[in-house]
């Protein structure tokens, strides 16, 4: 189906489309919704307004027509094989996911890598001005996309265009290293409005503005002359994502979840507590830390199957990527290691499962976990935690933090822990195992009042009042985030 020249009043452009192409059983290709928080944050802000999504449908090649799915007009953008490599395995994942997570492993610089991103991001741009209505909005999300906003600026002055970013955005001194920073920074800045999880992460941008660029900040705006001498006003803002709650809440007590989550529990041989973590296979995450915690309580006597079981939900990430496939092996080494030293005979010390799950599976696993281990070394915001809160309708299970995610600033009741700090994680652990039940359901009813009022609806609705209003209205961000 073509769009006939039809425009529309909100264009998102991502880095991929809403939904992923099947096969089915009989050889036939359909096209299913992806799971994740933004694709249900944006169901319902589409369904609100006459919508368009541009983004990658997941194979290398030409793209697919543009197509309608469950109300949404779709637009693919074609990314062949060369760009797949440099744009999105290169340029962003190994050159600006490590810069933007801390330089946890070394980040890569390839000119080849540069030029693809720049070519890729025009190609998203174009998309977006041609199906763009006259002063619509336009929403791009995330750091594969950070040159699309003045690309969009150039070609359709007239609309209103936000960014967001789903990740950290780094401190100055890492960002510094990029020898394309003055192109990024640009790129951005010609977006009316950006927003970030953290207020650390606007603050972050907002010093590279001002001190690689020497642009004039104040508040939480950048002012600079654009290009033609235009002088333009930017406001960088922290409005943290967020879960469906009433969705994840009503899927948690559904009698199917309620008995899958039993049994569960029975499978691994009803266990005093169940240990749980869940995330992709990302260097980010921490979850080489938490396996040598873990494994240091085992040797100490402090945890001991078949009364603990943890189970490490790692879903697949990346993999033609080296430092994803180098991440895996040592991960399963060291799975393969804990199991052969602590595991008897039907009882594994470690259940590690290497699989994605469908969203029901999760939320069973949720409410079957009596502790969440939350622990990445550096994260956006960590949706994880937020889900597991939002699942947990019977008021019990325990959360795990790591004081370097998004979602610390918001679930202050969570045992807080520095993932870097074995022993300190340790003892986190067993605080979150003996903590008495009473302190742990006053927690749980806090965090989920927290999420509930917070929720994905929630997050959208306030990013498009801020872009609307940008740059004339402040965003109120420290009392808001952290209250």
């Amino acid at each position: 189906m073509s769009t006939s020249g039809k425009t529309f009043d909100l264009v998102v452009a991502a880095n991929r489309l809403p939904v992923d192409r099947v096969v089915a059983s009989d050889g036939s290709k359909q096209w299913r919704r992806s799971p994740g928080g933004l694709v249900t944050a944006m169901e319902s802000v589409m369904s609100e307004h006459d919508g368009a999504w541009v983004g990658w449908s997941g194979e290398a090649g030409d793209a697919p027509e543009p197509f309608v799915e469950n109300g949404m007009y779709l637009r693919p953008v074609p990314l062949s094989e060369d760009e797949l490599q440099q744009y999105y395995e290169g340029f962003s994942n190994g050159t600006l996911w490590p810069i933007f997570h801390d330089v946890i492993v070394p980040a890569t610089f390839h000119r080849q890598w540069w030029y693809a991103y720049e070519r890729v991001n025009r190609r998203f741009a174009e998309a977006v001005a041609e199906l763009a209505a006259d002063s619509g909005t336009v929403w791009v999300h995330d750091y594969q996309l950070q040159l699309v906003p003045a690309m969009v600026r150039e070609l359709r002055p007239d609309v209103r265009i936000g960014w967001f970013n789903h990740i950290p955005f780094p401190p100055v001194e890492l960002f510094a290293q990029l020898p394309w920073r003055k192109a990024l920074v640009e790129g951005l800045l010609g977006a009316d409005f950006l927003g970030f999880q953290r207020v650390a992460d606007a603050h972050n941008f907002l010093r590279a503005c001002r001190r690689l660029h020497a642009f004039t900040t104040r508040g939480d705006t950048v002012s600079f002359t654009g290009k033609r001498g235009v002088q333009r006003v930017v406001r960088a803002s922290a409005i943290p994502i967020s879960v469906d709650f009433k969705g994840l809440d009503a899927l948690a007590r559904t009698p199917e979840v309620v008995a899958r989550a039993q049994q569960i529990r029975e499978s691994l041989g009803n266990p005093a507590t169940l240990l749980l973590g869940v995330d992709r296979l990302d260097y980010t995450k921490g979850i080489r830390h938490r396996l040598k915690a873990y494994a240091e309580l085992l040797t100490e006597g402090a945890v001991a199957p078949p009364r603990e079981v943890f189970v490490q939900v790692a879903t697949p990430s990346r993999e033609r990527v080296d430092a994803y496939r180098e991440l895996r092996a040592e991960v399963e080494g060291e799975v393969g290691r804990v199991n052969g030293e602590f595991g008897r005979i039907g009882h594994l010390a470690l259940q590690y499962l290497h699989h994605s799950y469908p969203r029901s599976e999760m939320a069973a696993l949720y409410v079957a976990a009596d502790v969440l281990l939350v622990t990445p070394l550096r994260d956006g915001m960590n949706l994880v935690a937020k889900e597991y809160v939002a699942c947990r309708h019977d008021g019990g299970g325990a959360l795990v933090l790591s004081e370097f995610t998004g979602a610390f600033h918001e679930l202050h009741q969570a045992y807080v822990c520095n993932p870097h700090d074995i022993e300190g994680l340790k003892q986190t652990i067993i605080r979150a195992l003996k903590a008495p039940e009473g302190e742990r359901r006053r927690a749980m009813k806090a965090m989920r009042r927290r999420v509930a009022d917070h929720d994905v609806q929630r997050w959208a609705s306030r990013f498009l009042e801020a872009l609307a209003a940008a740059p004339e209205r402040p965003v109120r961000q420290l009392a808001e985030v952290t209250g």
